[in-house]
C-alpha cells in the first residue's frame, strides 16, 4: 500500500511517503507557518524522488485535529481533495495521538501529548501501550492547563508528558506533580512515518464529504457572537471544510 501522511496541525508541518510499513520519503518543516503555501509543493518534491504518479497513491492519512484552526484545515481540506479527485483512501487520526507515537512502547507510563492552545489552555489527550498497541485512556480534549495537571495528579500511575513548553504556559511546568515528567522538546515533533503506519490499520472513511477536523472549541469570533446572542443556537461554521 502506498500512503500519502500529512500533518499541518501546528507550527510544524511533516509529510512522509510509506510503502508497505517502509518510510521512503519524508520533510518536516518547523520554521515556517503559512502551510498553505508549503504543503502541495512540498508532496510533489517528495513524490518526484520516489517517482510516484499521483495515481500511484492508494491512500492519504491526515492528522485531523485538534491544533491549529488554520493548520488542520489545510490538511483536512487537501487530504479531502486528493482522495476526492484520485479516488482514493481518506483515513483521519487524532495530532495528540500522532505525537503520542514518539514514545516508545517499551514505557508502561500514561502519554500525555498536548498542544498550546493559548489564554492559559492546552488541547491534551491521555494514551498508553498495551500489547504493543497505542491506546486512548482520556479522550482529546480542551481544557485550563492547571486542570489538566491536577487531573494527572490524581493518577496512580507515572506519567509522561510530551508537547512544547510555550512561554505562555511555562510558568506551570515550574512545579510538576510527584507522578509526571516532561519529555525532551524532540518528542514534540510529530512524525508522519508514525501517521503513516498509523492510518494503514484504520478503515477509510465512507464519506469523504463529512470528514471534518476535530476542533475540539469554536473559534474565538464565534465565542464572540455567543457573548452577544446568549442562548441564540448558531450553525459552527468552522465544521464546514
Amino acid at each position: 500500500m502506498k500512503v500519502l501522511a500529512i500533518d499541518t496541525s501546528n507550527h510544524p508541518m511533516s509529510v512522509a511517503l510509506v510503502e508497505d510499513d517502509q518510510l521512503l520519503a519524508t520533510t518536516t518543516l518547523n520554521m515556517v507557518r503559512n502551510h498553505s503555501i508549503y504543503l502541495m509543493p512540498t508532496i510533489d518534491r517528495l513524490c518526484q524522488l520516489v517517482k510516484w504518479q499521483p495515481s500511484d497513491l492508494d491512500r492519504v492519512v491526515v492528522a485531523q485535529g485538534p491544533g491549529s484552526y488554520t493548520g488542520i484545515r489545510i490538511a483536512a481540506t487537501t487530504a479531502k481533495v486528493l482522495a476526492d479527485t484520485l479516488n482514493i483512501d481518506l483515513v483521519g487520526v487524532s495530532s495528540l495521538e500522532v505525537v503520542a507515537y514518539n514514545v516508545l512502547p517499551t514505557t508502561t507510563a500514561i502519554i500525555v501529548p498536548f498542544f498550546d492552545a493559548r489564554r492559559g489552555n492546552v488541547f491534551a489527550g491521555a494514551y498508553q501501550w498495551q500489547d504493543g498497541q497505542l491506546k486512548n485512556q482520556i479522550a482529546d480534549q480542551h481544557l485550563a492547563m492547571k486542570d489538566l495537571l491536577a487531573q494527572l495528579a490524581k493518577i496512580d500511575q507515572p506519567v509522561i508528558m510530551v508537547g512544547h513548553v510555550t512561554k505562555k504556559i511555562a510558568d506551570q511546568f515550574e512545579e510538576l506533580p510527584a507522578n509526571v515528567t516532561l519529555a525532551p522538546r524532540a518528542y514534540g515533533i510529530p512524525s508522519t512515518y508514525q501517521l503513516a503506519l498509523a492510518g494503514e490499520k484504520r478503515p477509510a472513511v465512507k464519506e469523504i464529504d463529512p470528514f471534518v477536523p476535530h476542533y475540539l472549541r469554536i473559534t474565538e469570533a464565534e465565542a464572540n457572537w455567543q457573548k452577544l446572542h446568549p442562548g441564540v443556537t448558531r450553525k459552527n461554521y468552522v465544521r464546514e471544510v
